[in-house]
């Protein structure tokens, strides 16, 4: 049994009878629906999409509340859309992981187009991006796909490149294509839209508008735009970045869950290693717990998708949401863990809130050293939160999620994940009296060296300033003594407040993270450390 249109209309009773819950809508009207009249491009289609947006879609759309569907683009290249969405008719299967063990099966049926934003795919995302239906263009592309300049304020080649091209150039940022979608809406007529990011970053619609402008700010400043079209994206009237919050963990496709597929007669289901090394499959396994808190600004209407459980509300309890989610009840605590887990050679998550001293941190981290900063949203409880992340989802032994998937792009994380909580200690003038976020940081610098904590290679995440970092925390440190010379390079990275959301000299905080890492670069001192620390 494949996973196509045809088998979802002709063999329904055989994929309900699995356990599946199936589209029972007209897939094709809503497929012609959505060319006539689009009202929803997402920019980003991988796993938090296929399993958590396009869930909400399809619940609308089997309930009556939407007629037309998503189309889902890939930012730069046709290759998820030809090897994941291509066979599949653009379904999914959506396989939600119960601690207990059991599954939630579904079949994903909302998703009407997938395109990449190149060639023949572009002018089809321009077609849609110039109609009068059109509601909103959401974003799932990571805090990565936001940036235009690096660590130090430079301009980024690629976001240089856009700028100089024009918008008739070869566009090579997120940014550049989305400042062209805008820009075809313009000159259709200054037509509303809501510009959503829906990434797991703190202010994203600040990052996302902040992105576009940069772009848009640089084609009129070069002549390629006029003053309206600038007007245009910087009247929230008529252009809105509304914030949201995100959270749902979709680990990387787990092979055993698609051997189970496969066991229950659905062929196909092998996860597949792309040309960039990211892995994909035609199903997403996914936590069960989700939230999704959008700011609600949408100057040309948007889905009502309050009716699937999404949250709607003003920016300050957005951001409310987020700093306690991003800055405190979770987010630290995974990287705390990714860290770590990487350096102590574990390969799940769920396996570290197993081990004593683990979960000691990031209980610690969590209630000791966020719940006294964070800021009460009121819709979401933050002690109930952090509860449920730390009974349920953490140990969740059915989630395969991977230190080492978590530790991707720390770079980008840390001045949220960490940052924001520290400035918090800041303004209260103590921020001397924190211990374990200091100690993280530290884990972090030690896991830039390469080595484990048996001082054995060690596979490191990609990370956007990997290389450059890498250049500065020398692997050669490991088992040695530092110089001041060392300490004085460790200073002047921990200094840098666009990487760590503030100074942490003078925050005071970088003496007690030097010494940290100083005893962490001998065989074992990793986890001696960690364990000293906690007074274990």
């Amino acid at each position: 049994m494949k996973l196509t249109l045809d088998t979802i209309k002709n063999e329904r009773t055989s994929w309900n009878e699995k356990g599946f819950i199936t589209p029972d809508f007209d897939i094709d009207a809503m497929r012609a629906e959505t060319k006539k009249s689009p009202e929803w491009i997402h920019i980003g289609a991988g796993n938090i999409f296929r399993g958590y947006i396009a869930r909400l879609a399809d619940e609308l759309i089997r309930n009556g509340e939407m007629k037309s569907g998503i189309i889902a683009a890939e930012c730069f290249s046709r290759e998820p859309i030809e090897r994941m969405y291509d066979p599949f008719d653009n379904m999914v299967l959506l396989v939600g992981l119960r601690a207990s063990g059991d599954k939630y099966l579904r079949v994903i049926g909302s998703i009407a187009e997938a395109e990449a934003a190149v060639g023949n795919g572009f002018e089809r995302l321009k077609e849609a991006a110039r109609s009068d239906s059109l509601k909103m263009i959401s974003f799932t592309i990571t805090e990565k796909g936001y940036a235009y300049s690096d660590m130090d304020g430079n301009i980024l080649e690629n976001a240089r490149k856009d700028i100089e091209g024009g918008t008739e150039g070869d566009l090579n940022t997120a940014m550049g294509k989305t400042a062209s979608l805008l820009y075809e809406r313009f000159k259709a007529g200054a037509k509303p839209i809501a510009v959503v990011s829906m990434d797991n970053c703190s202010k994203n619609g600040e990052k996302l508008r902040d992105g576009v402008m940069f772009i848009v700010d640089g084609w009129h400043k070069n002549g390629f735009v006029p003053d309206g079209f600038v007007e245009y994206v910087s009247d929230s009237s008529r252009v809105s970045f509304p914030w949201s919050m995100i959270d749902k963990i979709t680990p990387r496709p787990d092979a055993e869950v698609g051997a189970e597929l496969k066991a229950l007669g659905i062929e196909g289901m092998e996860p597949v290693k792309t040309s960039i090394g990211t892995f994909i499959a035609p199903y997403v396994n996914a936590e069960m717990p989700e939230y999704l808190v959008i700011e609600d600004s949408f100057p040309n209407g948007r889905p009502p998708l309050e009716k699937a459980g999404v949250y709607f509300t003003d920016r300050d309890t957005v951001n409310n949401v987020e700093r306690m989610k991003v800055m405190t009840c979770l987010n630290p605590l995974h990287t705390a863990l990714a860290v770590y887990g990487c350096l102590l050679g574990f390969n799940k998550i769920a396996d570290e809130m197993k081990d004593e001293a683990l979960k000691k941190l990031v209980y610690s981290l969590g209630y000791d050293e966020g719940l006294p900063v964070v800021t009460d949203p009121v819709i979401i409880r933050p002690r109930d939160f952090l509860d449920e992340v730390l009974t349920e989802r953490l140990p969740n032994p059915s989630l395969p999620d991977t230190p080492q998937r978590i530790a991707t792009d720390t770079s980008q994380k840390i001045p949220i994940r960490f940052g924001e909580t520290i400035k918090a200690y800041e303004a209260k003038g103590n921020a001397d009296k924190l211990v374990l976020i200091p100690l993280v940081i530290a884990a972090w610098l030690r896991y830039l060296l390469g080595t484990d904590d048996s001082g054995a290679d060690m596979e490191r995440s990609s990370d956007p300033l990997l290389d450059e970092l890498s250049a500065k925390i020398k692997r050669s440190w490991f088992g040695s003594t530092l110089t001041d010379a060392d300490r004085d390079v460790i200073r002047g990275i921990l200094s840098n407040s666009s990487l760590f959301g503030t100074d942490l000299v003078k925050a005071g905080l970088s003496e007690k993270i030097i010494a940290d890492f100083e005893a962490m670069l001998t065989a074992g001192a990793v986890r001696a450390t960690l364990e000293k620390t906690l007074g274990m």
